[in-house]
């Protein structure tokens, strides 16, 4: 007799259903095949346990049970459940009249119950688009599946729960699942930053137009302050995005996910001893690195020179292409890598150079040496370069009332929706940082004036032709806040200003 049960894996954030074969025969024998991993061997004595301990039978003949598609490997103990009910049904010990209509992921313990499984999120996905009646899963992860509308999710705290569904079609209680709103909750408001108005300008560009940016500036200047504000002032999470994000933190294993919907962007700040597999992800069994868990969020690099230059130089590709891809001898795996780099750093070694009141101790060799750390091809993929000066005693003591990081909010979301119209994108935000050269050429027209303007600004600092493009995308931006169809003069004026880095590059050359 033969019976089929489904369950899934993952490849990145994407699931492939699994068709799990199982077939009883003459003989004693126990087989598995399709690829299993060792932890999918062992099964056996988990299934074999499990059993026992809940008065079940163990067929006592020859097994066989096949993994399909057999060319995929199969990783992981959520298959421990569908296995289990198909030696169940094919021994007569259970109905198998719903088990085609059913995805089923599950981890059992010797007991019989169900452990929480990792990356729930996009299996019930996969699930529902594949046209499945619904998902058995366990209890621990019933709120995490139930994010996905118009499936049926079924919980269960061990195997006897399924048992009497499939028998009974009796649906264990549970409480209502939290609701999917994704309003924003504000923490930390620009408000609270006195003075430090160019920046603030700059952080409000690089909202709208989703454009990298760095700061430079002494210590104590209010650089990781204001980047913590950064979140706060892009625009929310769209139900798509957030699904998307939820998926990232469902299956990595170096996060705390506590199975709810992300409803706030990512905000990543990793240790500069960070390593390159760390950021950009990998490992023995590869997991998502920090550059794919602050997707559709941002990512600060706190002390941009102190980190490793191999770990600053992998990130290169991803900030073009928005994905990583994690190859390995038989398979690769993409995730995705859409982030806003938000950088901060001194900008000499003792931290002073250029400061107003404090003198810097280091000599040229050192302040080249220092800003050579960043390489002029990751330089070039950050948009905004501002320099951060120390706030004077007047400011810093003023009580004068700032902005509120709503009201900046609100100005981003215009601009935003302006360019959502441009690029005819409804459901997910698109920004001017992400236009390719076709409508750069399209969007960015320049009269003479401007031509001119930024023909002077490319041979006196010597940019790249990637820098170029930069520039016209933030004066894009400018435009876009000012309300202006066309890109004027003073647009382009402001956005070479924000090259901070190119012209002290420039002096020190």
């Amino acid at each position: 007799m033969l019976v089929k049960t489904y369950s899934s894996t993952l490849c990145g954030i994407t699931s492939t259903t699994i068709t799990i074969e199982v077939n009883l025969g003459s003989g004693i024998n126990f087989y598995l095949v399709g690829l299993p991993d060792n932890s999918v061997k062992e099964s056996h004595q988990r299934i074999k346990s499990a059993f026992k301990n809940n008065g079940l039978k163990f067929p006592g003949r020859e097994i066989t049970i096949n993994m399909a598609p057999a060319d995929i490997k199969k990783e992981g103990t959520v298959f421990d459940l569908p296995i289990a009910i198909g030696i169940l049904s094919v021994s007569k010990q259970i109905n198998h009249k719903n088990l085609n209509k059913y995805l089923m992921i599950g981890e059992l313990s010797l007991d019989g119950s169900l452990q929480y499984c990792k990356g729930v999120l996009p299996r019930v996905l996969q699930a529902k688009e594949e046209g499945f009646k619904g998902i058995i899963v366990p209890q621990k992860n019933y709120y995490e599946a139930g994010l996905v509308e118009n499936i049926e999710v079924v919980p269960a705290k061990n195997i006897n729960d399924v048992i009497q569904f499939f028998n009974q079609n009796k649906i264990p209680k549970t409480p209502p699942l939290h609701p999917t709103s994704i309003k924003p909750n504000l923490t930390l408001d620009f408000k609270d930053v006195q003075g430090q108005y160019q920046v603030k300008r700059a952080f409000e560009i690089s909202a709208a137009g989703g454009h990298n940016l760095i700061l430079i500036g002494p210590p104590g200047a209010g650089k990781s302050m204001m980047a913590k504000r950064m979140p706060d002032i892009l625009p929310p999470l769209n139900i798509n995005e957030s699904l998307e994000t939820t998926s990232l933190y469902s299956v990595s294993q170096k996060v705390n996910f506590n199975g709810e919907l992300i409803r706030q962007r990512p905000f990543r700040k990793p240790h500069h001893t960070i390593s390159d597999v760390a950021l950009v992800g990998g490992g023995g069994i590869p997991k998502p690195g920090e550059i794919s868990l602050a997707h559709n969020g941002v990512l600060f690099l706190d002390e941009l020179p102190e980190y490793k230059r191999n770990a600053l130089e992998v990130m290169r590709q991803p900030i073009e292409d928005h994905f990583v891809t994690i190859s390995r001898a038989n398979f690769s795996i993409e995730y995705p890598a859409d982030f806003m780099l938000l950088a901060a750093m001194n900008p000499c070694p003792c931290g002073y150079l250029n400061h107003p009141k404090k003198k810097c101790s280091c000599s040229s060799y050192q302040v080249q040496k220092y800003l050579s750390k960043i390489s002029g091809p990751l330089l070039d993929r950050i948009d905004l370069h501002i320099e951060v000066a120390p706030i004077s005693f007047s400011e810093l003591s003023s009580k004068k009332e700032q902005e509120s990081s709503k009201t900046i909010r609100d100005r981003v979301l215009s601009v935003r929706e302006i360019q959502n119209v441009r690029f005819h994108k409804k459901n997910k935000n698109r920004s001017n940082a992400n236009m390719n050269k076709a409508e750069i050429n399209t969007f960015c027209n320049l009269s003479k004036d401007s031509l001119e303007l930024i023909e002077l600004a490319m041979n006196r600092l010597n940019l790249s032709a990637r820098a170029y493009d930069r520039i016209l995308k933030v004066a894009r931006t400018i435009a876009d806040m000012d309300s202006k169809t066309d890109i004027h003069q003073n647009h382009i004026a402001e956005a070479i200003q924000y090259r901070a880095l190119d012209k002290m590059n420039h002096y020190f050359i």
